[in-house]
């Protein structure tokens, strides 16, 4: 006797098969998963097992299943304190690892992952291990440059890189592609210093997103061969902006967005006064009249300037101090007392803290759409597998994407920078000070510096101390004093620290045409040929990997798309419609898209046509984890379940 199924016999049904039809299931006999491999865009790639990024996994498909479970492990045979991400509620045979896997290799392997399948009635044993390696797919080549400048090539899955300038005995890191050669140059620009510099450069690769057990938060691949960069004599003439230069080169004849941050090359040495002058620094500004400054370089000595994270140089403090620095390479520290033309402070961005991956997180910039993230009633950014307290070492040196160039772009300069004697100081005790004192009460600190060193008293019993710190009218010494002072006696500076002050306004450089416009922009790259990177189970039950822009999928799909350059996370949002985009809540308490610091993510969408898009999210911007450019929107289909009539 045949009858029909009440729904809820209906829905016992569906869960039993899976959902789809059954044609490309695997019969059911409570063996293991067969078929797991890794891949990076689409399930249907040629299995390997290396890759230079977090990998997503997917295996043949089993009939009845209701769920996946699956590890990864740093142990092979899966021991807990090898586990490094577990997931027990996988509905689809792919599954993407929210975590970023650092570099690291064994023999064979040093990563293992493995699933199995959950049953109505049983649970099938684990699938055999998968192993696999984490490697860099390639060492740091040189590429053309400028004087004064090193650049190479982008690798793959690096979030910075190490530079090693072996004739200064030094090594220092970047997160761009470009790196100045200022140890050189600075107070020595002749070809004695300059004319050949030595280097090495390596991959770094900083981890983000939370693991179970203790991997290295940092990995590195090889050092690169040595090479050798030859510089010409230093240029002569009038100072201007000559290139931007990062994994493209932008002048006055091309001018391509950049996708990581630049550096600026520029020539000469000469300030409108036609003196020669031996340092310069580099502002950014967001308007071509040069007033609204967004970055501050550090002073260098060289043609070139490149953000270090980890800057700026520590320059002299005083005379003495610059008369040895003319004989040796520069550390890194302070700049000490900085100017501009018109007497303000200025501060390297070089020196400012880092910025954690937690700030910046109410939505950010919409990288030139028409709609908001923040429409939605949602809080863009939660559901995130990155802990709001990690940060990128250094400071943030980076800058924000513009809108589509050539529309938005930055506005640079560089001005000429001189290191002068201090003013003079003259003051009075307000109190008297007696023998072995460490405090002095001053009439009067303006100008006065830690550093600085004061005569105090007059004739024979006069001496001078070393200021170590200033707290109002309270100026304490790095050692007591010898002789007893009374109150009115004179103070004055014995001797002070220099001080660096660009010698003319931003402004008026760019008003006498000294500026470069620059754009920066980068998105991830969501499909190729017209279909996305998207893998997952067929309607007819199959495990497929897109291959048309009008791939259908049954259950959540995994997308996956190719890295932005500069990004050390992405965010993900899905929109019903295409325009506007209306970006929906993932489920996990109301709130918009997700975060990961993978290159994959599993979409939970419910049967329909979907859009989703993707963009990174950078940790070395100013301000906090700034929202990059995002990519152009992507189609997905998500059918409906089959419901059966059965016996």
């Amino acid at each position: 006797m045949r009858v029909i199924v009440g729904l809820a016999a209906v829905v016992a049904c569906l869960l039993a098969f899976a959902g789809p039809a059954q044609a490309g299931l695997k019969p059911t006999s409570g063996t293991a998963p067969i078929g797991m491999r890794g891949f990076l865009l689409r399930a249907d790639e040629p299995k390997r097992d290396a890759f230079s990024r977090t990998p997503s996994f997917a295996w043949s498909p089993v009939r009845g299943a209701l769920r996946y479970e699956f590890q990864l492990s740093t142990s092979s045979v899966f021991s807990d304190s090898g586990i490094l991400y577990s997931d027990a509620n996988v509905r689809s045979p792919a599954v993407s690892v929210p975590i970023s896997l650092p570099w690291i290799t064994g023999k064979p392997y040093a990563l293992y992952g493995r699933v199995r399948v959950v049953l109505r009635k049983r649970v099938t044993p684990w699938s055999a291990p998968y192993g696999f390696n984490m490697r860099w797919p390639s060492i740091p080549q040189p590429l053309s440059t400028y004087p004064g400048l090193l650049r190479w090539a982008p690798v793959e899955g690096a979030t910075g890189y190490d530079v090693w300038l072996l004739d200064a005995r030094k090594v220092f890191s970047v997160n761009t592609n470009v790196a100045d050669q200022r140890e050189y140059y600075t107070f020595h620009q002749s070809s004695f210093w300059t004319s050949t510099v030595h280097w090495r450069v390596r991959a770094v690769r900083t981890l983000y997103g939370e693991r179970k057990n203790a991997l290295p938060a940092v990995s590195y691949g090889p050092w690169s061969s040595v090479y050798t960069a030859v510089n010409p004599p230093f240029a002569i003439g009038p100072l201007g902006a000559t290139a931007t230069v990062s994994d493209v080169i932008s002048d006055a004849a091309v001018s391509p967005a950049h996708r990581l941050m630049p550096a600026f090359v520029y020539s000469g040495n000469r300030s409108i006064f036609d003196d020669s002058e031996e340092l310069y620094r580099v502002y950014v500004f967001t308007d071509s009249d040069c007033v609204n400054v967004v970055y501050r370089g550090a002073i260098v000595g060289g043609p070139a300037y490149a953000p270090r994270p980890l800057g700026p140089l520590a320059l002299p403090k005083t005379a003495a101090d610059l008369a040895k620095a003319r004989s040796l390479y520069l550390k890194d520290g302070d700049e000490g007392k900085t100017y501009a033309a018109d007497g303000l402070v200025v501060r390297t961005t070089e020196s400012d803290p880092p910025a954690s991956a937690g700030e910046g997180k109410s939505g950010g910039s919409d990288g030139g759409t028409s709609e908001s993230s923040a429409a939605t009633g949602g809080k863009a950014g939660s559901g995130t597998s990155i802990p709001e307290e990690q940060t990128k070492p250094g400071a943030p040196v980076d800058l924000w994407d513009t809108d589509q160039w050539p529309r938005g772009g930055y506005f640079w300069t560089v001005l000429p920078v001189e290191a002068t004697a201090p003013d003079e100081f003259e003051t009075f005790l307000l109190g008297a000070a007696a023998k072995g004192a460490t405090t002095l009460e001053l009439g009067s600190i303006a100008g006065l510096v830690p550093g600085d060193s004061l005569t105090i008293g007059t004739g024979s019993n006069a001496e001078t101390a070393k200021v170590l710190s200033i707290s109002g009218t309270t100026v304490t010494l790095s050692s007591a004093l010898v002789n007893t002072h009374a109150t009115d006696e004179p103070v004055e500076r014995a001797s002070g620290q220099l001080v660096y002050r660009d010698l003319e306004l931003a402004q008026e450089a760019c008003a006498d045409g000294r500026v470069m416009r620059f754009g920066k922009q980068s998105a991830p790259a969501l499909a190729a040929n017209g279909a996305p990177f998207a893998s997952g189970l067929s309607p007819t039950g199959r495990l497929i990997a897109a291959s048309t822009g009008s791939a259908a999928f049954y259950g959540p799909p995994l997308v996956a798309w190719a890295p932005a350059l500069g990004a050390d996370a992405y965010e993900v949002h899905w929109s019903k419609s295409l325009y506007p985009f209306r970006a929906e809540a993932s489920g996990k308490g109301g709130s918009v898209g997700l975060q990961t610091p993978s290159t994959s993510a599993t979409l939970p969408l419910r049967p329909g046509t979907w859009f989703y898009r993707v963009r990174g999210i950078n940790f070395s911007v100013p301000g906090g984890a700034s929202r990059m450019s995002w990519s152009n929107s992507v189609k997905l289909t998500v059918t409906k379940p089959r419901f059966v009539v059965v016996k």
